[in-house]
C-alpha cells in the first residue's frame, strides 16, 4: 500500500486537542487516526478527554470516523473515571458517530466497567485479526501485562503499542489486571518485530514521539531483561 493512500495521524492531548485541559496536558496521551485517503474512512486509537476535537481534526483532513481501536480499558484512553477525574472518551463519542469499538476479547468485561458502553457496540478479537479500513489492513497483536487485554496494531511498518511499549520503559505491572510474567512474554514478543518499523508509543514519555524498533531496542532498558 503506498504511503499517499493511508492515513496515518499522531496526536497529543492537551496540545493538538483537549487543549487547556490539565489533565490531558499532564498525562501526554496520543491518539492516532489511521484510514484510507482514497475511501475517507478512518479509525481512532484511544480517543479520549475531548472527542468532538478528534472527530473534528480528522474531518479537516476530509475523513470519517468508521470504528474506535482501543488499545486497553484505562480511562486515559477510553473514558471515564481516573484520579477524581472523569474523562471524555468512546461512551461520548457513539453520541456524536454510531460505529464499532474494536478490543481484545480479555478486555472486554473491563471496558464494560470502565466506560459502560453496551454490548453492541463493542468487538472482540483475538491476536492476530485484521482489521480493513478501506483497503488499509490493521493487525491487531495482544500484548497482556499492563492490563489483561492490551493489544497493539501494526499498520504499513508502523506499531502502535498502547502503554505496552514507551520509547523508554514499559507500561506499569502493579495495577488492577496488571501481569509482570505477561509484561515479559509480550516484551520478547515485541522485540521480533522488524528494526526498520516505526514504534508510536501510547504516551509522549520521551522527548522524541516515535522512533525505529532498532533505536528503541538499543535505548530502553526493558529490552535489556529480555
Amino acid at each position: 500500500m503506498s504511503d499517499d493512500r493511508l492515513y496515518f495521524r499522531q496526536l497529543l492531548s492537551g496540545q493538538d486537542f483537549a487543549v487547556g485541559d490539565p489533565l490531558a496536558q499532564q498525562m501526554v496521551n496520543f491518539v492516532y487516526a489511521i484510514g484510507d485517503r482514497q475511501t475517507g474512512e478512518c479509525v481512532l486509537v484511544d480517543p479520549a478527554y475531548a472527542v468532538n476535537d478528534l472527530v473534528d481534526a480528522v474531518a479537516v483532513d476530509d475523513m470519517t470516523v468508521t470504528g474506535v481501536l482501543a488499545t486497553h480499558y484505562h480511562p486515559d484512553h477510553v473514558g471515564g473515571s481516573m484520579m477524581g477525574h472523569t474523562i471524555e472518551g468512546i461512551a461520548a463519542l457513539l453520541d456524536r458517530v454510531d460505529c464499532p469499538i474494536h478490543i481484545q476479547a480479555d478486555e472486554h468485561e473491563w471496558v464494560q466497567k470502565t466506560t459502560e458502553v453496551r454490548d453492541d457496540h463493542l468487538v472482540t478479537h483475538s491476536s492476530g485479526d485484521v482489521l480493513r479500513v478501506g483497503e488499509i489492513d490493521i493487525t491487531l497483536l495482544h500484548t497482556p501485562g499492563h492490563t489483561p487485554g492490551s493489544q497493539c496494531f501494526l499498520v504499513d511498518g508502523r506499531l502502535v503499542a498502547g502503554d505496552t511499549l514507551f520509547l523508554e520503559g514499559c507500561g506499569r505491572t502493579d495495577l488492577p489486571g496488571s501481569n509482570a510474567q505477561q509484561m515479559l512474554q509480550s516484551l520478547q514478543r515485541l522485540a521480533e518485530v522488524p528494526d526498520d518499523t516505526i514504534l508510536y508509543p501510547g504516551h509522549r514519555y520521551s522527548a522524541a514521539s516515535s522512533a525505529s524498533m532498532e533505536t528503541v531496542k538499543q535505548i530502553n532498558f526493558v529490552f535489556d531483561q529480555i
